[in-house]
């Protein structure tokens, strides 16, 4: 396997791998036997999914969840250096991206060195695609304020970009706290704005819809607080 860090894409749920990665995944991760993870324990699952035969016990796991030490994270490229490759695995969906993977990848590309991403399912995109809001401009928000006030004037200002410039504006929020975004944006929203939830892509509890606020007061929400979700408004 060519030396490079790989962005190993990973499953948004309880999917199988053949639905959602390409069978070259499974060749450049064969070859791999250091690993940059978000969580040791469900990399270790991911890599078993892929092939029972993964020689797990002759790998090296660098793990960079919420908990680790940032001031590792270049430590962890040394095999890069020495002409090994390296994979980056997040706990779901594309690694960099509204993930700690991010910083590796900073690291390695301020030192020249080769990153490759890999193909796989992102649910940012995915929810884009199928919200019929308009892909020609939009932006990713990622975590929303936890304080009602503070989020309800940060919905405000989304909308209003999204009213001016006509670009789509995406937010995630803690499955837990799906309900509660929810209702902040029935309160804090113009009847008007078009607002798409697009929650569990790809698994069996998918559920994608696009509605204006003032449909959306009058329409049963099904149970996400388990479910991570993509909030999307537009005009």
């Amino acid at each position: 396997m060519p030396s490079a860090l790989y962005l190993i894409p990973v499953t948004l749920g309880e999917t199988s791998i053949e639905q959602v990665l390409p069978t070259y995944n499974h060749e450049v991760i064969m070859g791999i036997r250091h690993f940059v993870v978000e969580n040791i324990r469900s990399a270790r699952r991911f890599l078993r999914q892929t092939d029972k035969a993964f020689p797990i016990d002759d790998c090296t796991f660098f793990e960079m969840g919420k908990h680790a030490d940032e001031r590792l994270f270049s430590g962890y490229l040394q095999p890069l250096r020495e002409g090994k490759p390296v994979g980056v695995i997040s706990e779901a969906g594309c690694p960099a991206v509204a993930d700690p993977g991010a910083d590796i990848v900073s690291i390695a590309q301020r030192e020249g060195l080769k990153v490759v991403p890999l193909v796989g399912p992102n649910s940012m995109i995915m929810a884009v695609m199928s919200s019929g809001l308009g892909g020609q401009s939009f932006a990713f928000n990622g975590y929303l304020p936890v304080e009602p006030a503070d989020r309800a004037k940060k919905l405000k200002m989304l909308e209003t970009r999204a009213w001016t410039e006509g670009q789509t504006q995406l937010f995630i929020e803690t499955p837990f706290r799906n309900q509660k975004m929810f209702e902040s944006l029935l309160t804090a929203l113009r009847p008007q704005t078009r607002l798409c939830i697009a929650a569990g892509i790809t698994t069996a509890d998918e559920y994608i819809r696009t509605l204006p606020i003032a449909k959306w007061k009058s329409t049963k929400l099904p149970d996400l607080s388990k479910v991570p979700a993509i909030f999307l408004i537009n005009k």
